[in-house]
């Protein structure tokens, strides 16, 4: 039996059941690729389901406020992904009349999408001939062919590249990708691949020459870099709306653009919290002597790509209205902001000790 033969058995046997398999729509694939990105399956399933009931189509995407894409993103990461769906889908519909594009040159140029994506769409909604190479593709082909260049690196990719364009069904190139892709997650995975169940293993180099847990190869991993953040959860007591809590929405162009937190206080390293009131920040922020702090909570680890933050929430309850330019919202109302997860975590703790965490118990 050939590669591609061997290869829809076992798919025809083991894929998932998920709904974007179901479809030929470019709109809902193009929504599952994104979201699965960075996301697992298990996680982005759920997420797929309610991005599709509350846009169905394009057109109710690109009518979206993009406070509310991000807030329905909200604990995905990577928020760059869900601007530049909304992004694309306003282009779509003012360029193209709502349709989504049908080339893979069209397709690749939306903003957000790579040669991954491009080739994803094209051959699950066109049956337009481009392979995928995503970390499965990549694992399964270097095991199979014996590939010892770092699949990090452009030079490993195109190796994987090449491979499967010369292996790849032209007849239903769609199934051909999702198979692959499935192969690489369900059999052949990254800690303990079941080799002895696999029906390639008389003709992979990985299992023949005893490789496995050398391949694929990897270069070494960049050490994340260390960030102390200080956030100041600031609480006034309006005698007629009751606790106002102080958000900030961030400006700043970077993976949490738009989303809101609390003024933030950043230092080199861990702080105690008598020098932390100390800084010419505290003083900046808080603007009054009337503030107590009523909280500290404990240290928040929270690792994105290239750093990993330390965070420490306190919870400061201020005798005065504060004048800087935060956004107020009433305690209750906190969950209609679309927050990075970090955030989302300590709310959800404060929340989970009970409802009044946060309250100013004074009298």
């Amino acid at each position: 039996m050939n590669f591609t033969k061997l290869l829809f058995s076992w798919y025809d046997l083991h894929q998932r059941d998920l709904p974007w398999r179901r479809t030929k729509d470019p709109y809902k694939i193009w929504i599952s690729e994104i979201i699965l990105q960075q996301t697992r399956i298990e996680q982005g399933l759920n997420y797929y389901h309610r991005f599709m009931d509350r846009f169905s189509t394009i057109s109710d995407l690109a009518a979206a406020d993009e406070h509310d894409v991000l807030k329905l993103w909200q604990g995905l990461g990577y928020y760059s992904r869900a601007r530049n769906l909304l992004h694309s889908a306003k282009e779509i519909v003012k360029m193209n009349q709502g349709l989504f594009p049908s080339t893979y040159a069209e397709i690749r140029n939306l903003k957000g999408i790579g040669d991954y994506t491009a080739a994803a769409i094209a051959s699950m909604a066109y049956d337009m001939p481009y392979p995928v190479v995503d970390g499965n593709v990549l694992r399964f082909f270097s095991r199979y062919f014996g590939i010892f260049e770092s699949v990090d690196k452009a030079s490993g990719k195109k190796a994987v590249l090449l491979l499967a364009r010369g292996k790849m069904d032209l007849a239903n190139p769609g199934k051909f990708n999702q198979a692959i892709m499935e192969f690489g997650s369900l059999q052949c995975k990254t800690g303990s691949p079941d080799c002895h169940a696999c029906p390639f293993r008389e003709n992979c180099f990985a299992f023949t020459h005893e490789k496995v847990v050398d391949l694929p190869v990897k270069s070494k991993a960049i050490q994340p870099r260390k960030r102390y953040f200080n956030f100041l959860v600031l609480i006034y007591k309006d005698p007629e709306n009751g606790e106002i809590i102080y958000l900030r929405k961030r400006k700043e162009n970077d993976i949490w653009k738009n989303l809101y937190d609390f003024p933030l206080i950043e230092s080199s390293g861990p702080v105690s919290q008598s020098k932390l009131i100390q800084t010419a920040e505290w003083r900046n922020l808080v603007k009054t002597k009337k503030a107590v702090i009523r909280k500290r909570s404990k240290v928040y680890q929270h690792r994105l790509t290239h750093q990993l933050i330390f965070a420490r929430f306190y919870v400061v309850h201020l005798g005065k209205k504060p004048v800087n330019e935060f956004t107020p919202a009433v305690l209750k109302n906190l969950d209609k902001f679309p927050v990075p997860r970090l955030i989302e975590k300590f709310l959800s703790d404060a929340a989970a000790n009970g409802p009044n965490v946060l309250a100013d118990h004074r009298r």
